[in-house]
C-alpha cells in the first residue's frame, strides 16, 4: 500500500464534520501527506478506500451505519495491507481493544490529535505501530479478561432501556433466575456496584450504545 514517492494519501473516517476539518487542516500543511477522502460511517469508509487505494486512514470506532472495527476488517479483508490508525474518544473503549485483532496500526486519543496526528501517521506509513501509553495500559490490563458473553451484553441492553428482571425474562424467554446471574455476572466482570454502574461502563467502554 506504501508508495515510495509522492505525499502519504490519507482518508479520514469520523461522523464529526469539525473533528474532519480539524485533520484536514493539519495534514493539508505539510508538504509530505495529503487528504485525499472523507467518509462520514465505516461503510462509507470501505467506498472510498475501494476508490482511492489510500495510504493512510484515520478510522473513528462510533459510528452510524457501521463502526470502525467493522470498517477495518472489511476494508482489510479486501486490502491486507491497508494502514489504519484508530481514532479514540476514550482508551478504554471496548472496541479500542479489539482493535489489534482487526488489524489497526496505531491510535490517537483524539484529545492529542493535534499533538500526535502527523508523528503517527508518518509512523504506521513507515510501518512502525503506534500506541499511546493510555492505550497500551488499558490493553495490557484487559488481555486475557472475561468478556461479557452476547447474551450477557443482549440482558445489559435491556437494562440499559429501562426493563426490570421480569421484563428481562419475558423478552429473551429464559427465566427471571437467569437473568439475575447473567446480572451478577455483569456487574463482576464490570466491576460494577448495581445496574445503574454497569449500564455507565457499558456506554463509555462502547460495550453497548443507546
Amino acid at each position: 500500500m506504501s508508495r515510495d514517492t509522492g505525499p502519504i494519501r490519507i482518508l479520514t473516517v469520523d461522523d464529526h464534520a469539525l473533528l474532519r476539518e480539524g485533520i484536514a487542516a493539519l495534514v493539508n500543511a505539510e508538504s509530505d501527506m495529503k487528504l485525499v477522502a472523507e467518509a462520514t460511517n465505516g461503510q462509507e469508509a470501505i467506498e472510498k478506500f475501494r476508490s482511492h487505494r489510500l495510504d493512510v486512514t484515520l478510522m473513528d470506532l462510533q459510528m452510524p451505519a457501521l463502526n470502525g472495527i467493522d470498517a477495518i476488517i472489511g476494508i482489510r479483508s479486501e486490502f491486507p495491507n491497508a494502514r489504519v490508525i484508530v481514532l479514540t474518544t476514550y482508551a478504554g473503549d471496548v472496541q479500542v481493544l479489539r482493535a489489534p485483532k482487526a488489524g489497526a496500526r496505531g491510535y490517537i486519543l483524539k484529545g492529542h490529535v493535534r499533538r500526535e496526528l502527523l508523528d503517527t501517521i508518518r509512523a504506521v506509513h513507515a510501518g512502525q505501530k503506534r500506541i499511546p501509553p493510555e492505550v497500551a495500559a488499558e490493553l495490557a490490563e484487559h488481555t486475557g479478561e472475561d468478556d461479557l458473553t452476547s447474551r450477557e451484553i443482549n440482558v445489559l441492553r435491556l437494562i440499559a432501556s429501562g426493563n426490570a428482571n421480569k421484563e428481562i425474562a419475558c423478552q429473551l424467554s429464559i427465566t427471571e433466575e437467569t437473568v439475575k446471574s447473567h446480572v451478577t455476572n455483569i456487574l463482576s466482570k464490570l466491576g460494577a456496584n448495581d445496574r445503574t454502574h454497569a449500564v455507565t461502563i457499558g456506554l463509555k467502554r462502547g460495550i453497548i450504545e443507546l
